[in-house]
């Protein structure tokens, strides 16, 4: 929001006749421990009133509402090393994706905002405790049972279909959203007026009608804005891609953020990374024609997959990262299913930004994409890839070219049941001849792969397809879920 947008929001707040379960007022700052059972009161109070946001304003006395201007800058404080912003945010649970705003209301009269987005289907805690505001008195939500049971049994609508900006016009639609894009990549013909285009973007939920006018949803944004910097409520999602130096993130040699929609700066963003990554002697020599250590088609899915599949409910955003021995693609959020069931389940908790991505012909149909990187990633006699999750991210990293002396044990493994999965959705089995063939052993060191095989076993990451076969010779072997 703009000075002008801020300011006339600080009007229409103080004309409120009181504060209420999702505004409050303060005139300055007492402790950090206040603000952050404030912003999660603020955010279940919300979600109680069917507020999309609540406020906590710094600078307006609360029972007269008059602005008077405060002393605090919250963008500058902090709570010993930490900024005061991210101190908050790594104590809250969700963590909401709050904003903070300082601004002049009038000449010596700074006012520190903070919008605070609803709860979702679940309260706000802080330090592991949710707060609700009774009238101006902020208190614990454990003690008012009924409030929480009504914030766990809410139906929100999914971040695709919330608004990023309202009260727009065709004009205005066409100036902030790459409107051609959609076309092209579609391959049908560009409507003759603007109200086929508009429409068209009804009919797809980038755009709905709002009170005369229109307002661009989130996934419209996401996908098509022209820069998304016009779009407060997820510019935070845009891309990063960061380059470093060495093997480690002590230096950094370049960085970049898309600033374009999903959709339309997909192509550039893939052909940028992998103008990045480094060539690889052994991978030119086995190819012949390639030059890039990691195959493009897996880069590709994988980064359409942290778009697709990042949780916007947690703060992040899709990342990129190259090192001198490896690309991490990591987004916000942990799975819905099994890292181990990447290849052969799905389930996306974005499914409307997953179908139009497929469409628009980003990305593979339901379940297909991963097979593709493993089938690449073993053509070009890479380490098995490794998927983390942590507490709110998950990430992927691919390994550029090691031989198999360099692999350790847990590799190998992981290797040989990737390889395992590969074969199963192909219709196939894993043998101990196609596990050479995966990491070019000689036939006649058939005991390196069958030493793979019996560690892989162990761990419980694949079974004997007949486990009555008694021939070593002719065994197969499918993952530990077939």
């Amino acid at each position: 929001m703009n000075s002008e947008q801020l300011k006339n929001l600080i009007d229409r707040l103080v004309r409120q006749p009181a504060e209420s379960e999702w505004v409050e007022f303060k005139l300055n700052f007492h402790s950090e421990d206040e603000i952050g059972k404030e912003i999660s009161a603020l955010a279940n109070g919300a979600c109680l009133h069917n507020q999309p946001t609540g406020f906590l304003i710094f600078g307006v006395e609360d029972k007269t509402h008059i602005v008077r201007g405060t002393s605090f800058k919250p963008k500058m404080y902090k709570k010993g090393n930490e900024e005061l912003e991210n101190w908050l945010a790594n104590r809250l649970n969700p963590r909401i994706d709050f904003r903070v705003y300082e601004f002049d209301y009038t000449s010596g009269k700074h006012i520190a905002l903070f919008v605070i987005p609803a709860a979702g289907n679940r309260p706000v805690e802080f330090f592991h405790n949710p707060y609700i505001r009774i009238g101006s008195v902020t208190r614990k939500m454990g003690d008012f049972p009924e409030k929480e049971a009504k914030i766990w049994r809410k139906k929100i609508n999914p971040f695709e279909k919330e608004n990023a900006l309202n009260n727009v016009n065709a004009a205005e639609i066409v100036k902030l959203l790459s409107t051609e894009t959609y076309f092209d990549l579609l391959k049908i013909p560009y409507p003759s007026d603007q109200i086929g285009v508009i429409e068209k973007f009804m009919s797809e939920g980038l755009i709905i009608k709002d009170s005369g006018n229109y307002s661009i949803t989130k996934l419209g944004a996401l996908l098509f804005a022209k820069n998304l910097n016009d779009f407060e409520t997820v510019k935070r999602k845009a891309v990063r891609v960061i380059v470093y130096k060495g093997k480690n993130k002590i230096e950094t040699e370049r960085e970049q953020i898309g600033i374009k929609g999903y959709a339309l700066g997909f192509t550039g963003l893939v052909d940028w990374i992998n103008s990045q990554l480094p060539a690889n002697e052994e991978i030119v020599k086995a190819l012949r024609k390639e030059s890039r250590m990691y195959p493009e088609i897996a880069i590709r899915e994988l980064v359409a997959n942290a778009l697709i599949h990042q949780d916007f409910a947690e703060l992040g955003f899709p990342m990129i990262e190259i090192f001198q021995d490896r690309i991490e693609i990591s987004n916000s959020g942990t799975p819905l299913i099994n890292p181990e069931r990447f290849i052969d389940a799905y389930v996306s908790r974005n499914e409307k930004l997953a179908d139009l991505m497929r469409r628009l012909g980003y990305c593979e149909e339901k379940g297909s994409g991963l097979d593709k990187v493993i089938f690449n990633n073993e053509l070009y006699q890479l380490p098995p890839i490794d998927v983390i999750v942590s507490e709110r991210r998950t990430r992927i990293t691919m390994y550029s070219y090691k031989t198999l002396n360099n692999l350790d044990k847990k590799e190998k493994i992981r290797a040989c049941y990737q390889h395992a999965c590969l074969k199963y959705v192909s219709n196939e089995k894993m043998t101990n001849q196609s596990l050479r063939e995966r990491f070019k052993i000689e036939s006649h060191n058939y005991s390196i792969a069958s030493r793979i095989i019996r560690d892989a076993i162990e761990e419980g990451l694949i079974k004997e397809d007949d486990p009555s076969n008694k021939s070593r010779k002719y065994a197969s072997y499918i993952p530990f879920w077939a």
